[in-house]
């Protein structure tokens, strides 16, 4: 299945990636509506996206608040912002975000104060936009994040793994899992440099223990040696 008269399912991809908040909820009938109007999915996929946005309308709003911040916020093998897995914090990664801006503002599309090039729900909207052709050709170049992206929400075991999987299988590729390194602990991959180490918590018992308290004495002054 390739890119054909998948506009509407393509801004709604765009919006179920989004922050899930009140005003999102309450459209999510009309996104499923869109989904299967549009028809530009495999049943199979339109099942498991139903699937998606009924745990979405079902729980409670906080959670799933929440838990979207947990999974796509938390690392960066989710991280919807692609250039992180491409580039990372490197100098490279500015120069492609002005890149694709201008890409963008070319057709007319400007981004919203504070919003960044690459965050994937952008890039989706600038895709339904464009001719067949040239948005299948515009997310085949991005297929392999896609691909990384989908592995990681399938390690997680994340409804959200189905947006990704439609989304590659609309750009004319085959949702493949991808072998992944394991990811470093957030605290040891993003933790910022130590500084003062002198208050720090080595070697203490856990909060429900009694806590040690160590008396070091200070040493005397050394006196000076008169001449």
């Amino acid at each position: 299945m390739a890119i054909q008269n998948s506009t509407m399912t393509m801004r709604v991809f765009a919006h179920l990636l989004s922050y899930p908040d009140a005003a999102l909820r309450q459209h999510l009938p009309e996104m499923r509506d869109a989904l299967h109007g549009e028809a530009a999915l495999t049943p199979q996929r339109l099942s498991e996206l139903d699937a998606l946005i009924d745990t979405l309308i079902r729980g409670d709003g906080l959670d799933t608040e929440a838990a979207y911040v947990e999974l796509f916020d938390r690392g960066r093998a989710t991280s919807l912002h692609l250039f992180e897995h491409v580039h990372g914090d490197s100098r490279e990664r500015g120069p492609a975000m002005i890149d694709l801006a201008q890409t963008y503002e070319k057709t007319g599309l400007f981004l919203a104060p504070g919003e960044l090039p690459d965050y994937l729900p952008a890039v989706l909207e600038f895709v339904s936009t464009q001719p067949p052709a040239e948005a299948r050709a515009f997310l085949g170049e991005m297929a392999h994040i896609f691909n990384a992206i989908f592995a990681a929400l399938q390690q997680r075991q994340s409804s959200y793994a189905s947006v990704i999987g439609a989304l590659l299988e609309l750009a004319g590729e085959q949702a493949q899992p991808v072998q992944i390194a394991p990811e470093e602990p957030l605290d040891s991959s993003w933790a910022e440099p130590v500084v003062f180490d002198g208050c720090s918590s080595k070697g203490q018992t856990p909060p429900d223990q009694p806590q040690p308290i160590h008396i070091v004495r200070k040493s005397p002054p050394t006196q000076g040696v008169s001449t």
